[in-house]
């Protein structure tokens, strides 16, 4: 009998760690690295956020701080939401890994999520989404409708998810035209739509005829709408902004991943881990085809279909580097490792790399 009140102590304690969550609302905090309306990057978070708020109601209650920069300032900002009593919080960009890191370690008992990240502890996850997938899609189409046999990209920062968009976009132009080369400006920024404008100008001005970006803003998409050229969106859907220029965007889909997470934390269930979804998750998800002829729009269609079966990778061989240098055979492909620590460009790339 004596072993059946242990048993029973030990229960109730489980009990009680797993429901105190039920027993008062459970704070959640976001940190963005653009303002929440930016049309994409942040934008796509903030409505993740907000349907956290929908799906549990009364039992959560969320914040979020915006335009934080990378760096020490990022610091001060987590810190200050794990002293005010969150017990979750996302952190949002590539450059909130080490500031997210050593918060973490002052509270323990405080979850920690960082997107786009590779560094982890036992109170710090990270997730992120196979964007290049979507990227290989809008290359393609890309590839179809230039004129020029040249395309350009708007980069953020020299690390390998950009590297990665970079590669993606022009094996998917050149899947369809072998002749299809890349025009690469890097503007050190997420979010800045003046220099992100004045890139898209720029390569427009070097006889690119569509361009696409890793920066957050829906800027170089209107710079095409207003010389009547093409593009695509970024992280959000940006039609609205340019509706003659879009042929298409990725889509962030966060939701489903935030709302899981947040359901772990309240059932006890939350671990640290490594989440990198694509399209057939859906936390990549594309924007309708169009301004472009109906059988592009259908390849598009058929190409995305196949990623998410697996019947078609990104980065599938043979791959060559800039150089000629074979990296792959013919029919493999790129394990998730080389994917993760890309630091290289596919050959057709007209630019150096920064280091």
């Amino acid at each position: 009998m004596q072993g059946f009140f242990k048993l029973a102590a030990i229960a109730a304690l489980g009990f009680a760690a797993t429901s105190a969550y039920a027993a008062e609302k459970v704070k959640i905090g976001f940190v963005y690295v653009g303002p929440k309306n930016d049309g994409g990057w942040s934008q796509r978070h903030d409505i993740g956020r907000t349907d956290i708020e929908a799906k549990f109601g009364d039992k959560v209650e969320t914040t979020y701080v915006e335009s934080v920069q990378e760096g020490p300032d990022a610091q001060r900002v987590i810190e200050r939401l794990a002293r005010e009593g969150h017990d979750i919080i996302f952190t949002t960009s590539f450059g909130f890994m080490n500031p997210t890191l050593k918060v973490a370690k002052k509270f323990p008992k405080v979850k920690f999520e960082h997107a786009t990240g590779y560094k982890r502890s036992d109170n710090v996850a990270t997730y992120s989404s196979r964007f290049y997938e979507g990227r290989y899609i809008i290359g393609q189409m890309a590839g179809r409708m230039s004129k020029t046999n040249t395309v350009g990209y708007i980069a953020s920062f020299p690390i390998p998810e950009v590297v990665r968009g970079i590669n993606a976009f022009l094996l998917g132009a050149q899947s369809v035209n072998s002749d299809m080369k890349i025009k690469v400006i890097w503007v050190n920024t997420w979010h800045d739509p003046a220099k992100e404008a004045d890139a898209a100008k720029a390569l427009f001005d070097q006889g690119v005829d569509i361009i696409t970006q890793h920066t957050d803003s829906p800027a170089p998409l209107q710079i095409a709408e207003e010389r009547g050229l093409l593009g695509f969106g970024q992280a959000e859907n940006m039609e609205a902004f340019a509706p003659k220029a879009q042929m298409s965007a990725i889509i962030d889909n966060w939701s489903p991943y935030y709302i899981a997470r947040v359901e772990a934390l309240m059932n006890g269930t939350w671990e640290s881990g490594d989440t990198w979804g694509g399209i057939s998750t859906g936390m990549v998800a594309m924007a309708d085809y169009k301004n472009v002829p109906a059988d592009v729009a259908a390849e598009a269609q058929a190409t995305e279909e196949a990623i998410s079966s697996g019947a078609l990778h990104a980065f599938k061989g043979p791959i060559f580097d800039q150089s000629g240098k074979q990296i792959i055979g013919e029919g493999e492909v790129l394990d998730d490792g080389q994917l993760a620590t890309m630091n290289w460009y596919v050959q057709g790339v007209d630019d150096k790399l920064p280091n």
